[in-house]
């Protein structure tokens, strides 16, 4: 990533990522550690799925920025390390957009069935979606080491990498290039699809007389939110295409100096959208947010009803 630059761009460039990223990732960990610090919020669903989907966000975000370091230092590393690290990236990336289709559900059946949404969306059943979540995370992963196997690596003089780590590091096999894009098709217009139809059933609930209309407005906005961080997620994904298509018509310099913004406003930023998100939208986090963040200037914060709509 850094091929070509001079030591104080690299530095210049390494300090306008690092900064964001560590300003995103102490505003997500704050929010990680608040999500656990009150029985209210270890006792919502909601709240659940929320701290699962910043726990991925958070632990890519932070694998994210060790890769980028490690480029931009031209550190190379062996392929085993890179697999895992790369490993490790992908299976927080995919966790994401399945965690906002299960949030979206969750909104879905609180305005559609608000009698029975304490019967279907228990803690032990959000438990149960968060570990599937996770399972089927997991085993696409291992499809992808077991395509990686079918590479010659017993052919290699080392092991050690003669470029930078990075996710294209799984695609040394063409079959595992085309496994990747059937099933990021498939996550995405499935994911989607998901996310839509639960918007489309909220507003048509809004239309009934016996729907609370505040609580359904907040849902569908709430959707509707959701539905744009399943596109920046699905736009993350695109991120190594849209380099390789811009890379045939720039030169190296200006294709390392879009990557760089590439990465901060494609990777990093979406990555602490669900904190900023809910950290101003939701009347039970937002006080609880600022105090800690303002390093606990306030004496106190009023104690608040969980709001189950953001």
């Amino acid at each position: 990533m850094a091929v070509g630059l001079g030591l104080v761009e690299r530095v210049m460039l390494t300090t306008l990522t690092t900064v964001p990223c560590c300003t995103f990732f102490f505003i997500n960990v704050t929010m990680l550690f608040i999500l656990r610090s009150k029985l209210v919020f270890r006792e919502t669903s909601r709240y659940i799925l929320l701290y699962n989907l910043l726990f991925a966000d958070t632990a890519q975000m932070a694998l994210s920025q060790l890769l980028y370091i490690l480029s931009i230092g031209r550190i190379m590393l062996t392929y085993p390390v890179c697999v895992t690290l790369v490993m490790l990236c992908n299976i927080t990336n995919e966790v994401s957009p399945l965690t906002l289709v299960v949030m979206s559900l969750e909104r879905y059946v609180a305005v559609c069935y608000p009698l029975r949404h304490a019967a279907i969306i228990t803690i032990r059943n959000t438990a149960v979606a968060i570990i599937v979540i996770w399972a089927f995370c997991s085993l696409n992963i291992l499809v992808r080491i077991i395509l990686l196997l079918n590479f010659p690596f017993q052919d290699l003089e080392s092991l050690q990498m003669n470029s930078f780590c990075s996710t294209l590091v799984m695609f040394l096999v063409p079959v595992a290039a085309h496994y990747d894009k059937v099933y990021i098709c498939f996550l995405f217009i499935s994911a989607g699809m998901a996310v839509i139809s639960s918007y489309i059933g909220v507003i048509v609930a809004a239309r009934s007389a016996s729907t609370d209309k505040a609580s359904a407005r907040k849902a569908r906005n709430t959707l509707l939110l959701h539905l744009v961080q399943l596109g920046l997620s699905l736009l993350s994904t695109m991120h190594n295409p849209l380099l390789i298509a811009i890379s045939k018509i720039v030169t190296r310099i200006v294709l390392v100096r879009i990557q760089n913004v590439f990465y901060v406003f494609i990777i990093i930023l979406p990555r602490c959208l669900s904190a900023l998100i809910y950290g101003h939208r939701d009347q039970t986090i937002r006080p609880v947010l600022v105090y800690y963040l303002c390093c606990r200037l306030k004496l106190s914060v009023a104690p608040t009803k969980a709001d189950v709509s953001p």
